[in-house]
């Protein structure tokens, strides 16, 4: 595919990517890199909360009972590493701890919540695509 330019044109305005796949460093791919923890299973959701406000842990921790405490731990870590929220601790005993989303945070959120909408339109299209394609009717 050396030299291939691929042209993805969307209807929506705007929206155009013309991408030389030959000149991509795969290696250093900054879409792997930012995909791959946007996309984590518990991630959209942490930073669907706290687009809506800032929340304490246990708040978070009561919103999605099947998380772990230490996978929403990992998982707060992980946005706050990557400048998608921040963690402010209270100095009250016991120190209560709160998680709010930075600016880059909302910046991601503003094109992540198209793909959010498309992702409820679409949901049960998508399903029985792969219902048709499992039982070989494709």
């Amino acid at each position: 595919m050396s030299g291939s330019v691929v042209n993805l044109k969307n209807k929506a305005p705007g929206i155009r990517r013309d991408v030389d796949l030959s000149k991509l460093d795969f290696s250093n791919c900054p879409v792997r890199d930012m995909m791959q923890q946007i996309g984590g299973k518990w991630s959209t959701l942490m930073l669907e909360a706290l687009s809506q406000r800032p929340y304490r842990f246990g708040e978070l921790r009561r919103m999605i009972p099947d998380i772990s405490q230490r996978m929403l731990t990992q998982t707060l870590r992980d946005l706050q590493r990557d400048g998608y929220i921040e963690r402010e601790v209270f100095p009250t005993k016991p120190p209560s701890v709160e998680y709010r989303m930075t600016d880059l945070g909302r910046s991601l959120y503003s094109t992540l919540a198209l793909l959010l909408n498309w992702a409820e339109e679409n949901h049960s299209a998508v399903r029985a695509a792969r219902l048709r394609f499992d039982s070989g009717n494709v």
